[in-house]
């Protein structure tokens, strides 16, 4: 009798298995097919190609397929002529299309994102390419992927010819958030291998050096072009003068003049002295300063949305905009998601106050590029609701309304050009105040040249994996080394001398090193570190951002603390916020911090191959209880850190 029923439970459950295997068949059968047919509706609204047209001798793309030249068609024209002229002849659809950007993604072998991917989850919250494209007038994407470069070169010519066939054919903006370090963070970084390897900025305020800053812009500019990136959405502007802020590894540290220098050398690296078809238009945030995060909460959240400044340093923060980003010409900001709080007569965020975005940033500051609010303050998303701080019980239109009315010109993570079209139907925005952006977007494109020539080749890729540029991030890298402590001048370590390695990722077993699989047969141990932080998951963005608490604690310090005792040990902490490790520092031999370096460069480091130099541009706190008693807006401020800014020490020290 039991084997009966064991025999019949398992049938059930081989049938419900079986069952549940065919309806996830037919549902995903029943997407392809309704994808299928989306993507069938948006091709049907766009028309033909533009043909290649020559009049007198001056060859043109017939943009608007009239058969004759224009002058938003003519690259001989002044920019305003053509900036006016393409205006005259948009619709409200387009203007409002023109004023959004979004991430999409991109297939592996370059062909258009048209369905979702099984293997990326994050695709299925994305919006197709020619839904974005020919249903809703966009021609401003981020691009999230990784592939081949040639996949980036094949997409880039699939999104433009797509971009050609609308009315008008405005062409494509391809924007990316950073890809020269290790860190993979969705909003905020995106890995890419096949790019030269950098230091974190927090590495390169480490080195402090204008010329190299501006030298790694002129490499990422090469490296960009080449995949069709024409805008940057860095460089990070802000001051970390809150230790536990979550993008402490985004900025050049807690010192303003030191921020603004640097600041000033990346834009002018990526747009060169004057933007122009060969820049790489930088998108500088988080104006007006994004650090000063009550209690270190980022914005992003809900429990981050106030900015705080118990120390009247507002000011402070503005520095690195004022004398870095504006005087490098930055083509477009992006403010970001805080409440500044007390500093306006009205608590709402950023993008949404018009004292900081028009008062401040245009009147005072004289800023008249593109003003981009941050991503997601509109509409609530599975991956994040809106940070619509200031704002929250109100709705999508009233949201749209107020930014516009604030003084920016686009909105970053929203598809709802709809919202911009009513607001003007219905004569809560005039239609002349929508043409002021698009002007100033408009001007963007035409000077980087994309209305000429937005199309790539794969020659332009022999600049990828360059080994000049390969070697010119790495010895940035070696520059950022900070060393903190060298017990007895233990390091640099004989090439005789053997290691045991405890928290790498990928050891590298050659020439000269002797790195030991047991611990026993090792001389030292090398354990390298990363910043503690709090695990937090309420929302799926929420994972990805390192928060909270900067101290080892529990079962994990004890088991380094227990490591640290069996033999002398060279601790190395890969940084992207101050830790707090008195105990850590007090048991090790040496301390070295690196900024998301390459493996092989910090043993290199260790066995002497060459001498660390690099400053902290952050203090370390010396406990939790400091950093709880620092106020948020204040550089230099933590009581007896536990090392100082601009602490560093060198093997070679008279």
């Amino acid at each position: 009798m039991l084997k009966k029923f064991v025999a019949f439970i398992w049938n059930v459950i081989k049938w419900l298995f079986i069952a549940v295997f065919l309806l996830i068949l037919l549902s995903y059968f029943y997407f392809i097919m309704k994808w299928s047919g989306q993507t069938d509706d948006n091709m049907a609204l766009l028309g033909n190609p533009p043909q290649q047209i020559v009049q007198a001798g001056f060859g043109f793309r017939d943009l608007n397929k009239n058969g004759r030249l224009d002058p938003y068609e003519d690259s001989r024209q002044q920019i305003e002529i053509r900036v006016e002229n393409l205006l005259s002849q948009m619709s409200l659809e387009e203007k409002a299309g023109l004023m959004f950007i979004n991430m999409t993604s991109i297939n592996k072998n370059g062909s258009l994102f048209e369905k979702p991917k099984l293997n990326e989850p994050i695709s299925f919250f994305l919006e197709t390419n020619s839904t974005l494209v020919a249903a809703k007038n966009m021609n401003h994407f981020n691009l999230l992927d990784a592939y081949e470069p040639e996949a980036f070169v094949k997409w880039n010519n699939n999104i433009q010819q797509l971009a050609e066939k609308t009315r008008l054919g405005i062409p494509i903006t391809i924007a990316t958030d950073p890809r020269h370090t290790a860190t993979e963070n969705p909003g905020a970084s995106i890995f890419t291998p096949f790019f030269s390897r950098w230091p974190s900025p927090l590495g390169m305020a480490a080195i402090n050096d204008t010329l190299l800053v501006r030298k790694f812009g002129e490499v990422a500019n090469q490296e960009y072009r080449a995949l069709g990136f024409r805008l940057a959405l860095h460089p990070m502007a802000d001051l970390a003068t809150e230790p536990r802020w979550a993008r402490v590894g985004g900025t050049f540290g807690e010192d303003a003049q030191i921020s603004a220098a640097l600041t000033k050398a990346y834009v002018l690296g990526f747009q060169g002295d004057t933007l122009n078809q060969n820049s790489v238009a930088c998108m500088t945030k988080h104006f007006s300063g994004g650090g000063p995060q009550k209690d270190g909460e980022d914005a992003h959240f809900h429990y981050g949305k106030d900015q705080v400044y118990p120390g009247d340093n507002f000011d402070y923060h503005l520095i690195p905009f004022q004398e870095g980003a504006l005087k490098a010409n930055t083509a477009q900001i992006m403010p970001y998601y805080g409440i500044p709080k007390g500093q306006t007569s009205e608590d709402v965020a950023f993008a949404f106050n018009k004292e900081i975005i028009t008062d401040l940033l245009r009147d005072s500051l004289k800023f008249d590029g593109v003003i981009c609010t941050d991503w997601g303050l509109i509409t609530d998303k599975k991956i994040k609701n809106a940070s619509a701080w200031g704002l929250e019980d109100k709705s999508e239109l009233d949201r749209v309304e107020k930014i516009i009315n604030a003084g920016c010109d686009m909105f970053g993570g929203e598809n709802c050009p709809e919202h911009v079209i009513e607001l003007v139907k219905t004569d809560r925005i005039m239609e002349e105040r929508i043409d002021e952006s698009v002007r100033r977007i408009l001007r963007d494109k035409f000077v980087l040249g994309l209305f000429d020539d937005p199309f790539l080749d794969e020659d332009g890729l022999s600049v990828i994996n360059s080994p000049e540029n390969q070697a010119l991030g790495q010895e940035a890298q070696r520059q950022s080394f900070v060393l903190l402590k060298n017990e007895n001048d233990l390091l640099p370590l004989s090439d005789d001398d053997k290691i045991f390695l405890e928290g790498f990722d990928r050891p590298a077993l050659v020439d000269y090193r002797k790195v030991m699989t047991n611990l026993q047969n090792a001389d030292y141990v090398v354990l390298k570190l990363t910043t503690p932080f709090e695990e937090r998951d309420s929302e799926m963005l929420e994972s990805f951002f390192h928060q909270g608490t900067l101290a080892f604690e529990g079962e994990e310090k004890q088991k380094i603390l227990d490591l640290l005792r069996t033999k002398k040990t060279i601790t190395v902490i890969s940084v992207d916020r101050p830790p707090v490790i008195p105990q850590i520092v007090a048991e090790s031999a040496s301390v070295i911090v690196d900024f998301n370096n390459e493996e092989d460069l910090i043993l290199d480091l260790i066995y002497g191959k060459f001498s660390p130099t690099g400053k902290l541009p952050i203090e370390f706190p010396s406990s939790m209880e400091a950093v709880q008693a620092q106020k948020e807006d204040l550089p230099y401020d933590s009581v007896d850190p536990l090392f100082p800014f601009g602490y560093g020490l060198t093997y070679f020290d008279d």
